[in-house]
């Protein structure tokens, strides 16, 4: 199985830099941050979120791999208050934006306007990326986007079935042919 190095860089270079509370994580999520607590109806909501990011097709999506649990743990345990903050408030803003939008919350959206309203979130980090200052927090949809994107990719689900994986590995071979459409290796 991939170790939790392994599985943060993975995230980092799919996400083009650093991820939100690994550091925290690697030395055992001792944050000292607030008690924070997530509902079952938040965890779905989370599960929603990294559906519509990862969903299923001929593997399965985020929802499978629990990602909505597994946000919850790293918020709760890994993020600094001020990120923790940040990442709450985002619940309320993505319903904000998914209501004015659609007239609707997420939860009650169609597939097709999650997507959709998570593609425009998407384009406003990266716009709020550019002129962010070295000491604010990152926008909530990349928080949700990395955590979606590192809770898929570390699980059991994720490194078995979206990834190549092989539990007891043979000998060492430096290259290996790639052909088009081959999945990445799971470590």
């Amino acid at each position: 199985m991939m170790n939790r190095r392994e599985a943060l860089s993975r995230v980092a270079l799919i996400m083009g830099g650093t991820v939100l509370g690994a550091e925290a994580f690697l030395a055992g999520c001792t944050t000292g941050a607030t008690g924070l607590k997530f509902t079952k109806d938040d965890i779905s909501f989370l599960n929603e979120i990294a559906e519509t990011i990862l969903p299923a097709t001929n593997t399965p999506g985020a929802k499978e791999a629990k990602v909505g649990e597994f946000m919850t743990v790293i918020v709760t345990d890994c993020y600094e208050a001020k990120d923790q903050t940040a990442f709450m408030d985002g619940f309320k803003k993505l319903n904000e934006a998914a209501t004015k939008a659609s007239g609707k919350t997420f939860m009650q959206a169609t597939a097709e306007q999650r997507h959709s309203l998570l593609v425009d979130l998407d384009k406003e980090a990266a716009a709020f990326q550019k002129t962010k200052k070295p000491d604010e927090t990152k926008h909530y949809f990349t928080m949700l986007k990395e955590l979606t994107l590192w809770g898929f990719f570390s699980s059991e689900v994720g490194a078995t079935k979206a990834l190549r994986y092989i539990a007891v590995p043979g000998k060492y071979e430096g290259t290996v042919p790639y052909k088009k459409g081959d999945k990445a290796w799971a470590t």
